[in-house]
């Protein structure tokens, strides 16, 4: 296992020193810790993280990888609630972060938690024993992508974690003396197992790019794979479209790419313009078409779900408006097409395409929802029966389950599976189906100065029905006449290819469009953040009633939240609007006395449960919003 700074140097550990070390670990922990507490994993990318968590299975620990508390509070919080969410009994972290996270622990009230320091544990390695494990017994939980008052722990199994591991060695053809790396963070479920686990278990080692070499500058990730021989890694579609834009002609004449053998795609949309402008990039370095591996995974299912090997990646142009109409067909010569990138077949699954409304099976050239069955499927939600039961429990309408429902659109043509979008993204526009990632791509494709910046597209109700609104990043200097331009020429893009109408194109700085730490964008959080206006846009090109109503939902906001502290004897600014309220004090007699402030100032009847079934400023915001906007319609 070696740990890359940047490709010029590294700090590694064999096999036999990461096994001392974990055992190390383990006896530290087992002295304190009963088997099946959970212990929270602060590090840095580097070699500390892996000696955590496989100390952490050999203590019958289980392991809760997070992201170290960082500089953002949203980001701090979501960390304190994963905490809390998994009730953790110890953090583990290193030399290198404790102060940063010593000082979040103050922050957030978590000083109480016992600190591991995985550098300078001592103890015997020779006093491990080995805990009383099986396949079921819990191994990781791995948070998905939840808001921060509602983190969700996928539970992952010693027996999931070695199934899944070894469909992927398999799937990709790849043999045990294969090495794997990448530069996906280690929390990350695609870093964890799809790099780590995986090259430990099933190859000749694993090599970890720090992720912000890779930010900075792409090449290195090609370089490292390059100078340790690595045959395997995984990114997102953003990672491989970052290397095409930005590796230079120079960097690129230093690489011979031929011994790569698995440049595996997923935790994305995979797009068909990166996938060709990739391989013809990078083909005079030695990179095979071939080696180029469109997936489809997720947390629920472990990792992978399916998987292709040995060929070019299948892009079909599919029908359009066929598409928005739920069926999946090859485009005929002059009818609008999109193309679509086939993400293989099952890895051990088994793949339906169910009607999300009806619960009907769907045949092959049907949209539906991806439901998957088998022994690689994770557990659940941690402490969330509720969720569990909905999400992993789900039954066909011919009675066949349990199925993990995943919540992604797709469906199958000529044996593949074609993955559209998500169920819950999907923006319904005067009844027609449109996915957002289709109206961003496009934006950003037709023009220049977009590319390769993140945006965000979503639906908000408009005088005459849904209409959508996009959120773009932009860099450089632009004066306030040219952004005006920009924005037009977006807002008539989306209306000229989708037919829809547009209400505002907002254009933000760099790194404004809020995303997951896999790089998805958070766009249920976008959509609450342009309603109650705390973006700090550059230009905005939006429609006059919209833009009212817009204003009036941030007016409510900061009114409740004024109410809110008054009660509370606290400072508004004290109110985090995406924390429950309860966290702060509010009770019973409280909750009634904002509910009367409500009425009076409104004019409404308003249920006095509503604040403890919307319990966050925001999500109550949004209920208060939509019975205002119901009154005024009447």
């Amino acid at each position: 296992m070696a740990d890359v700074d940047d490709p010029m140097g590294h700090i590694g550990l064999t096999y036999a020193q990461l096994d001392e070390r974990a055992r190390r670990l383990a006896v530290w922990l087992a002295g304190r810790f009963a088997p099946g507490e959970r212990a929270l994993l602060l590090f840095n990318a580097g070699v500390e993280f892996g000696v955590a968590f496989y100390g952490c299975l050999y203590a019958g620990l289980v392991a809760v990888p997070c992201p170290r508390p960082g500089r953002y509070r949203h980001e701090r919080h979501r960390t304190a609630g994963i905490a809390r969410d998994a009730d953790v009994a110890v953090l583990l972290t290193d030399s290198a972060t404790l102060d940063s996270v010593e000082k979040w622990t103050a922050e957030e009230g978590l000083s109480a938690l016992p600190v591991g320091v995985t550098d300078t544990v001592e103890a015997d390695p020779a006093d491990w024993r080995r805990p009383a494990l099986s396949t079921d017994s819990l191994a990781l939980l791995q948070y998905t992508s939840g808001s921060t008052g509602s983190p969700k722990g996928v539970m992952v199994g010693h027996g999931n974690l070695l199934d899944n591991a070894e469909s992927i060695r398999t799937t990709f053809g790849l043999d045990r003396q294969s090495r794997w790396g990448g530069w996906i963070p280690l929390y990350h479920d695609m870093g964890l197992i799809g790099h780590l686990i995986t090259g430990t278990l099933c190859g000749s080692g694993f090599v970890q790019l720090d992720p912000t070499a890779f930010l900075r500058r792409p090449h290195h990730w090609l370089k490292v794979l390059d100078r340790f021989d690595v045959q395997a890694t995984a990114s997102p579609d953003f990672g491989y479209d970052q290397c095409t834009r930005r590796v230079t002609d120079e960097q690129l004449a230093e690489l011979d790419l031929s011994r790569w053998r698995a440049a595996i795609n997923g935790s994305e949309p995979v797009r068909s313009p990166t996938l060709d402008r990739f391989i013809e990039r990078f083909g005079p370095a030695g990179f095979r078409p071939q080696s180029m591996l469109p997936t489809y995974g997720l947390a629920e299912a472990t990792l992978l779900a399916t998987g292709t090997h040995g060929r070019r990646p299948l892009a079909v142009p599919v029908d359009v408006p066929a598409l928005e109409q739920g069926e999946l067909r090859a485009a005929a010569p002059g009818v609008p097409a999109r193309d679509l990138v086939g993400c293989g077949v099952s890895c051990g699954f088994d793949v339906l395409v169910v009607d999300p409304h009806t619960l009907e099976v769907r045949p092959d050239g049907r949209i539906g929802e991806i439901w998957l069955g088998g022994h690689t499927v994770a557990q659940g939600y941690w402490g969330n029966r509720q969720a569990t039961e909905a999400t992993f429990g789900a039954h066909t309408a011919d009675g066949r389950g349990p199925y993990l429902r995943t919540g992604d659109l797709g469906g199958r043509l000529d044996g593949d599976l074609f993955v559209t979008g998500r169920h819950k993204d999907t923006m319904v526009v005067h009844g027609r189906n449109i996915h957002p990632q289709d109206v961003e791509h496009e934006v950003r494709d037709q023009h220049e100065e977009l590319a390769g910046l993140h945006s965000v597209a979503f639906t908000v109700d408009g005088a005459t029905g849904e209409t959508v609104v996009l959120v773009q990043e932009i860099r450089g200097s632009y004066s306030p006449e040219q952004l005006g331009t920009i924005a037009e020429a977006a807002t008539q893009t989306i209306a000229r290819e989708f037919g829809v109408p547009v209400g505002g194109v907002v254009l933000v700085r760099p790194g404004a469009v809020l995303r997951t730490t896999s790089g998805k964008v958070r766009r249920s959080d976008m959509r609450r953040d342009y309603l109650d206006g705390r973006l700090e846009p550059l230009h905005t090109n939006e429609d006059p009633l919209l833009a009212g109503a817009r204003q009036r939902r941030s007016e409510l906001r900061d009114w409740l939240i004024t109410r809110v502290a008054t009660y509370l004897r606290r400072q508004p600014s004290d109110i985090d609007p995406a924390r429950p309220l309860v966290e702060y004090g509010l009770d019973s007699v409280t909750t009634l006395a904002i509910t009367t402030d409500v009425e009076d100032r409104y004019d409404l009847v308003v249920d006095p449960a509503l604040a403890w079934t919307h319990p966050t400023a925001d999500a109550l915001t949004t209920a208060l919003a939509t019975l205002i906007e119901e009154k005024t319609r009447q």
